[in-house]
C-alpha cells in the first residue's frame, strides 16, 4: 500500500489530533513537528496523547509516520551558543521522537552563514557525531533533507550529503529525506530524467538511505535555488512528474509527505489541497470523491478548452510572467491557481461549489484528461 500523507498539526491533543486530521485527508502516513518549528517551547510528553494516538493510528491503518526537526536547529553555525543549542535541542527532539514511536526525524542539515561550505560540512558532521553519541538509547534515525541551495544552506547537492555522512563515525543512523521541490530548485532534472537523478543519488549516497520523500511542486524553474513550494500540478514539476516519483519502484515503501501550500483568496478561507492531492496521486479519486467530482472536472476541461487554456502552458507562463516582469507582477500578483479560480468564478462554471471544492477540482484538472479516461 502506498504510504502517503501530509504535514499535520500536533497541537491540541497531540498524536490523537494529528491522526484525526490525517485520516480526514485519506492519508496512510503523516508528518508532525513535536512543537512549533520556530522555537524551543515544548509540551511535556505526558500531554501528547501518545498511547491514544497510537491506538487511533492502528485503527486507521497508519503504521509509519515522520517527525520533522524545528527550523531553529543549525548544526552548521560557527557560533558556539547556536551550535550547542542545536546539539542539545536536537537530542531532546530525538528522545521525544523515540517516545512517540517514530523511527525518522527529518533535519535540514544546516547553514554555514559567514564561513564557507567546507566549514559547514565539517561543523554539521561534528554536531551529528555529538547528537548521535548522546542519543544511543534511542533507535531514531536522522534523515538529512536534500536542500534547494538557498542562501548558505548545506545539502544542496548529493555530494554534500555524502560528505556529511562520510564524516560521521556511527553513520548507520543517518538516513535521507528527498524533497522534490528542493532537488528541482537545486538543479536536478526530476521531470525530464528521473531515472538519471535516482542513479546519481544511488552512486553518490545510496538509495538504501532514503527513508522519506517530501512531495512538493515548485514556483521556480530548475536550478533557481529558491525553495518555494507550490500545490501539486501548479508548479514547474507538474502532476505527471510527481506521480512518476511517487510510483517509482526504486522509492517504493517510503512515506511520501506533502508540504504543499494552503489555497484560498483570504487567509481565513485558505484550505490545504491534501485530500485531493493524495487521492489523485494514489489513484483512488473516484472512490474518495465520487462520479460528480469527475463530472465537475470534465466541465473544467470543456471550459478551459474553449478559453484555449492548456494547464501546463498556463502554469509555467504565469510563473514566468511573475518572475520576469516586475511591473506585471505589481499590477497582478495572483499565482496560477488563484487566476484559474477567478476565471471559473467569473464565468460561473461551478457556481454551486465552495472555494475549497473548486480548488480541489482545479487540482484534478492539472492531472490532465487521462484522469477522466482512467477514472
Amino acid at each position: 500500500m502506498l504510504k502517503i500523507g501530509s504535514h499535520v498539526s500536533f497541537s491540541d491533543k497531540g498524536l490523537l489530533s494529528a491522526n484525526q486530521e490525517a485520516v480526514s485527508y485519506g492519508s496512510s502516513s503523516f508528518m508532525i513537528y513535536t512543537g512549533a518549528p520556530q522555537n524551543t517551547r515544548r509540551k511535556p510528553v505526558e500531554d501528547l496523547y501518545i498511547e491514544e494516538g497510537k491506538a487511533a493510528m492502528a485503527a486507521s491503518g497508519i503504521h509509519e509516520i515522520v517527525v520533522h526537526a524545528p527550523y531553529i536547529v543549525n548544526l552548521g553555525s560557527y557560533k558556539e551558543n547556536t551550535f550547542e543549542l542545536a546539539v542539545q535541542f536536537l537530542q531532546e527532539e530525538i528522545r521525544r521522537t523515540h517516545v512517540i514511536g517514530v523511527r525518522n526525524i527529518v533535519l535540514h542539515p544546516g547553514a554555514y552563514t559567514d564561513k564557507d561550505a567546507e566549514y559547514g560540512i565539517e561543523r554539521i558532521a561534528e554536531g551529528l557525531n555529538q547528537v548521535l553519541e548522546g542519543t544511543k538509547e534511542t533507535d531514531v534515525n536522522i534523515a538529512l533533507e536534500t536542500m534547494a541551495g538557498k542562501g548558505t544552506e548545506i545539502g544542496r547537492n548529493f555530494d554534500e550529503i555524502a560528505k556529511i555522512i562520510d564524516k560521521v563515525q556511527n553513520n548507520e543512523r543517518l538516513t535521507v529525506c528527498m524533497d522534490t521541490c528542493h532537488m528541482h530548485d537545486a538543479g536536478y532534472d526530476l521531470a525530464g530524467d528521473l531515472d538519471g537523478v535516482l542513479h546519481s543519488f544511488d552512486q553518490t549516497v545510496g538509495l538504501d538511505r532514503v527513508a522519506v520523500v517530501h512531495i512538493n511542486d515548485t514556483k521556480n524553474p530548475r536550478g533557481a535555488g529558491k525553495d518555494r513550494h507550490a500545490p501539486i500540478g501548479a508548479g514547474w514539476l507538474g502532476h505527471e512528474a510527481i506521480s512518476r516519483i511517487v510510483h517509482h519502484e526504486l522509492l517504493a515503501g517510503r512515506p511520501f509527505i506533502l508540504e504543499t501550500p494552503w489555497i484560498g483568496k483570504e487567509s481565513k478561507t485558505q484550505r490545504p489541497m491534501y485530500e485531493a492531492e493524495i487521492a489523485l496521486l494514489r489513484g483512488n479519486a473516484m472512490e474518495r470523491f465520487g462520479e460528480t467530482f469527475f463530472d465537475h472536472v470534465e466541465r473544467l476541461h470543456y471550459f478551459f478548452d474553449k478559453q484555449e487554456i492548456d494547464y501546463r502552458t498556463f502554469v509555467l507562463g504565469t510563473w514566468d510572467l511573475l518572475k520576469a516582469d516586475a511591473k506585471a507582477r505589481k499590477a497582478d500578483p495572483r499565482e496560477p491557481m488563484e487566476r484559474l479560480y477567478d476565471l471559473v468564478m467569473e464565468h460561473e462554471v461551478l457556481p454551486e461549489l465552495s472555494e475549497e471544492a473548486v480548488n480541489q477540482r482545479i487540482t484534478a484538472w492539472f492531472a490532465g484528461k487521462e484522469l477522466l479516461v482512467n477514472a
